[in-house]
């Protein structure tokens, strides 16, 4: 059985970010470390955080209550996908310390909302209503409105026509998107709002991972996820895989089963036997880090450590956050 890997998979650059933000936080004094909501969405990652002692808040909204007392110099840290003004506020006022581990991409998605609620835009907003990324840049433009898809997109575009024909419109993607979601939500709301502003700001990470991963499919005789399940972008991976190997399979005949797992003592026994499937494909989604994409290729190959592989060490990072080496320098606000 051969096994091949996506061209880009695993770790942003945001998600890396955060998980460093958090790790040096957690080691670099001993004031009690608190994250707003998950950091990032991956369960083993939280649980190798949790054992460092970086605490979950579920929500913002818990503050009150879920983190209190607050000491001195107790940390909030900002998850990757960022949260509202408001709760930042909330956060501040109950005497946290703020460290800001939002995207670098979603911070400019937010940013870019209130830019434009500020000048008179009304703000669409593509991507799912729950998630914590829409919900942080809600709280920048006041007013938005979220599609989920092209039919919600028709529906909202007509219900504003209704009472606002002549309002100017802008639209902003969720930065997980998937690139043909998008594409189907701008084109329905220009049928309405025709010189409606569309903003590209889908993630490089997201294209560059979804392109990777059609292009593996073709090459693929079937395909393993690794990631989060509650993971936007590992979802949308999933999504695109499903697609393409669907329509191989129109075309052809040919079935390509494409599974999604967050370990790789998930992999059903299909997988393993060596016989089934001639080429197995990996990817994975954003928030996954690199020891579980090579557990799930050793697995695959019958094999205790890959070839070459090491385990990775992490120096520790000194408690000034303005000396060299500390995560939060390594982009800009």
């Amino acid at each position: 059985m051969n096994v091949i890997r996506a061209s880009v998979l695993g770790y942003c650059a945001g998600v890396r970010r955060a998980v460093d933000i958090a790790l040096h936080e957690a080691a670099s004094a001993s004031h009690k470390v608190y994250t707003v909501g998950p950091l990032i969405h991956n369960p083993a990652v939280l649980e190798r955080l949790k054992s460092r002692g970086v605490m979950v808040s579920e929500e913002e909204s818990e503050a009150d209550t879920a983190v209190t007392p607050v000491r001195q110099d107790d940390v909030a840290i900002i998850r990757a996908h960022g949260i509202t003004p408001k709760s930042e506020e909330r956060l501040r006022e109950r005497g946290f310390r703020i460290t800001d581990a939002t995207c670098p991409k979603v911070k400019k998605n937010q940013m870019l909302a209130k830019e434009l609620a500020e000048t008179g835009y009304r703000v669409f907003l593509a991507g799912e209503k729950l998630h914590e990324e829409i919900i942080g840049i809600q709280g920048y433009a006041p007013g938005s409105i979220v599609v989920e898809d092209a039919i919600q997109a028709m529906q909202s575009a007509r219900a504003l026509y209704a009472e606002q024909p002549a309002v100017k419109t802008a639209l902003i993607a969720q930065t997980t998107i998937s690139i043909d979601d998008y594409t189907a939500i701008s084109e329905t709301l220009q049928t309405v709002f025709p010189a409606i502003m569309i903003c590209n700001t889908i993630c490089s990470a997201t294209r560059e991972r979804q392109d990777a991963i059609r292009s593996l499919c073709k090459k693929a005789d079937a395909v393993i996820i690794a990631g989060g399940r509650n993971s936007a972008n590992t979802r949308h991976l999933l999504a695109v895989a499903e697609s393409v190997c669907a329509a191989a399979y129109a075309a052809s005949g040919v079935c390509k089963p494409v599974i999604l797992v967050e370990h790789a003592r998930e992999i059903p026994s299909s997988f393993l036997e060596g016989t089934v499937y001639k080429t197995i494909g990996i990817s994975a989604g954003a928030s996954t880090p690199d020891d579980i994409i090579d557990e799930v290729e050793r697995t695959l190959r019958g094999c205790r450590r890959l070839p070459g592989s090491r385990r990775r060490a992490r120096p520790r990072q000194p408690a000034d956050s303005t000396r060299q080496g500390d995560p939060r320098n390594a982009h800009p606000k």
